[in-house]
């Protein structure tokens, strides 16, 4: 946000290429404003230890404290025989605990001779346990000499606050502090990109000042002037690109899309056997008005799984139809293509039988276009697409390749964002003739900020009742290994909905064939192991199945599902489940998105803790579709005081996907939120927090759309520009490498 000139230096030149070498391949720094923006993550403060009482095992660690004892030991071993191998004990204290420290052969000689009872220095290594005590072996560690070089007095060595950096096992903290030290005169010169009356408006410190202070801070109130200022750097500047990608949208044309009085929606409409919720209607009411205007419709609609998304988005789609266009909808598998393009043929009924004995009037015909077509049907979808006679169409991202063509594209429609990037959503709306309208759709409910950081390019529409007729449904956490019983218990209830007249999903994380390594599975699990249960690879479906079939749920009719099946055969076990012809569907979580068998009513997810949040709440929504009540059991493993039983509570406790968004994001970081943006630069946070810091995100989006409107060039302000080029250079190159 910064690279002018003097912050433009490589750092080998200042620093030397053998610690410049380190910088770029272990911490991506590369130039000196690189390296001025590589903040500290915390602060010692010199007269205040670290509790050495709870330090985290395995983890790279600094700690600040003093040496209570040292003891030289020799030893015999394979490369010292006669007993002349040398260990040397260090015991080092911060009045909360103690930790021991161990060096061992040559390494011992330096550390002897400085490390002496009452030194104080900062240790730096990797926590393990050794004859159940915590210790660092060969740690770095750096001597606190108050009256080092006579410089420092002992009074202000104590008050001292001392950065500690992001570091890795090749450049502890400290170094990086005295790298930072010798390149810290450059930071005045440091462009400012924030517009001058909107750092005085807010009473900001300037961008050098922010940059001193937040390096050699003197007290915890040059901290936090230093953050409060490189948050609204990095919200602004953000938003800026954002604004100015809006702006640049709303200059392009786009063929306004009225739906004729009496045409395809009208038809459509009075077919309905309900009438739309207010939600609903509020909902297509921002679409139409969308649509209607010269310029490309950008929105995106969250709503909560169920909610009726589908239904708006076509209900959009027939608008465009009748007004002469053709509208896609893009799905991100081939099986909820293929159910998309069967729900839609049947809600419109003969309205879908266009070109066809027996289509309504104004019929149009709806075309489904995946990957795994066979040529005569694949040809005949094209010809279709091309002369126009398809006015919907439905597919995969088999519908971005070059040899489809439209006869005239007037709205796309992107189902679950999160699995298509920006460059897909353009090569879609390329293929029209003037830039499409563009609707985007996700059922994994957003935090407001994450919307406006995310997708800050789109307007948003919210869908949150449920339609009427939707059942409630119960969730309850399964403790497996507590209490083997409830698992017994949970079959039976399955058995119980079945003998009912319903049907039942088991959700398993893994597949389980040879393609499907366990040693694989336990790395790809969606959330980090904890306790006993990551010694034994996730459950995995054809496992379960067959475990299932010939136990608890022996008799009925259990069926597989996964994401390795054959096209057509995956199609012709989801149509025997929606038939209910099949009992017990055990699957992966590709039923996870926009399966809708409305007499399915249990759900048993099982390792539900491999599983993140927002992925359970999509899975617990393919029950209770119906008029009968839904259940959801989470089968887990894991103890009681887990982070990840903790998580599964959370997920039984409440329906609310909003709050539970909330929930998935103060346990993650926000880089995993904001890396499946569409292309990467969101990853560039590195003050600024999404969820506590949304009053900066709101207010740096109002001022950014101001500033654009008024200059979309940023003639008037060459920081910002510079402070721009930097973030989107940084874009660029993650472009080309996911590329």
């Amino acid at each position: 946000m910064d690279l002018v000139p003097a912050l433009r230096e490589p750092l080998k030149k200042v620093l030397g290429p053998a610690t410049a070498k380190v910088m770029a391949e272990h911490l991506g720094l590369h130039t000196v404003g690189d390296l001025l923006h590589h903040y500290p993550r915390r602060y010692e403060e010199r007269g205040q230890l670290t509790h050495l009482a709870d330090l985290p095992m395995d983890e790279h660690v600094t700690v600040v404290a003093q040496v209570a004892d040292a003891r030289l030991h020799t030893f015999a071993s394979s490369k010292a025989p006669r007993g002349k191998g040398q260990r040397l004990e260090v015991t080092i204290t911060d009045g909360s605990g103690r930790l021991q420290l161990v060096f061992f052969g040559h390494g011992v000689h330096k550390p002897h001779k400085e490390l002496l009872p009452g030194t104080r220095a900062m240790f730096a290594g990797k926590v393990s346990v050794f004859n159940r005590r915590l210790q660092l072996a060969h740690p770095a560690y750096e001597l606190l000499r108050g009256d080092a070089e006579g410089e420092e007095t002992v009074e202000s060595w104590a008050g001292a606050l001392i950065p500690l950096y992001p570091a890795t096992a090749k450049l502890e903290s400290w170094k990086l502090a005295k790298a930072i030290q010798t390149v810290l005169p450059s930071a005045q010169e440091a462009v400012d990109p924030l517009p001058e009356s909107l750092r005085e408006g807010r009473g900001l410190v300037s961008l050098p000042e922010a940059l001193l202070k937040i390096h050699r801070p003197h007290t915890k109130a040059d901290i936090e002037d230093a953050r409060a200022r490189l948050k609204w750097d990095e919200a602004f500047v953000l938003q800026i690109a954002l604004a100015r990608r809006r702006h640049a949208e709303t200059q392009l044309p786009a063929v306004p899309r009225k739906p004729s009085p009496d045409g395809l929606l009208t038809a459509f409409d009075d077919r309905l056997p309900f009438t739309l919720t207010d939600g609903q209607q509020k909902v297509s009411r921002e679409i139409f008005d969308d649509l209607a205007t010269d310029h490309p419709m950008h929105r995106l609609l969250q709503g909560e799984v169920g909610s009726g998304k589908t239904l708006v988005a076509l209900r959009a789609m027939l608008a465009v139809v009748d007004s002469g266009g053709q509208a896609v909808m893009l799905a991100p598998t081939e099986v909820l293509a293929q159910q998309h393009h069967r729900s839609v043929v049947e809600m419109m009924g003969e309205l879908a039988e266009g070109g066809m004995l027996g289509g309504a009037e104004h019929a149009t015909k709806v075309v489904l276009l995946t990957g795994s077509m066979g040529a005569a049907a694949r040809r005949h979808a094209l010809l279709d697409l091309a002369t126009g006679e398809a006015g919907i169409v439905i597919g995969t991202h088999a519908l971005i390749e070059d040899k489809v063509q439209f006869h005239d594209l007037g709205l796309v429609v992107v189902d679950e964002q999160h699995r298509f990037g920006v460059e897909q959503r353009d090569a879609l709306r390329g293929k029209g003739k003037q830039p499409p309208h563009l609707l985007v759709m996700t059922a994994t409910p957003i935090p407001r900020t994450v919307a406006m950081t995310v997708f800050g390019d789109l307007e948003t529409s919210v869908l949150d009742q449920l339609p009427a007729g939707r059942s409630p449904i119960a969730s309850h956490v399964v403790p497996a290994a507590d209490k083997p019983h409830f698992l017994a218990r949970a079959w039976e209830r399955v058995r119980e909905e079945v003998s009912n007249g319903h049907q039942a999903y088991v959700v398993c994380p893994r597949i389980g064939d040879e393609d499907d390594d366990p040693r694989k599975g336990a790395k790809q699990s969606k959330q980090p192991p904890e306790g006993d249960a990551d010694k034994r690879p996730p459950l995995a479906v054809l496992d379960v199945a067959e475990g299932l079939a010939k136990g608890p749920l022996q008799g009925l009719k259990v069926e597989v599902l996964h994401g390795r099946m054959q096209p057509d055969d995956k199609d012709a076990v989801m149509r025997r489940f929606a038939a209910g012809e099949t009992d017990v569907l055990v699957a992966t979580t590709v039923i996870e998105v926009g399966v809708n068998v409305p007499n399915a009513t249990a759900m048993v997810i099982m390792d539900a803790d491999r599983f993140g949040v927002s992925q359970l709440h999509q899975l617990r929504g393919r029950v209770g579709r119906g008029s009968a009540p839904g259940l959801c059991l989470l089968v887990s493993e894991m103890p009681e005081a887990s982070a990840a039983r903790q998580r599964l509570n959370a997920v039984a406790s409440t329906r609310d996907g909003f709050e539970l968004s909330r929930i998935d994001l103060e346990q993650r970081r926000e880089g995993d939120v904001l890396g499946q943006a569409q292309s990467g630069a969101r990853t560039s946070l590195r003050v600024l927090a999404v969820i506590e810091d949304e009053e900066i995100i709101a207010e740096a989006r109002q001022e950014a759309a101001v500033v654009v409107a008024a200059d979309p060039e940023l003639t008037g302000l060459p920081g910002l520009r510079t402070a721009l080029e930097a973030l989107l250079d940084d874009e660029r190159e993650q472009y080309l490498e996911k590329g």
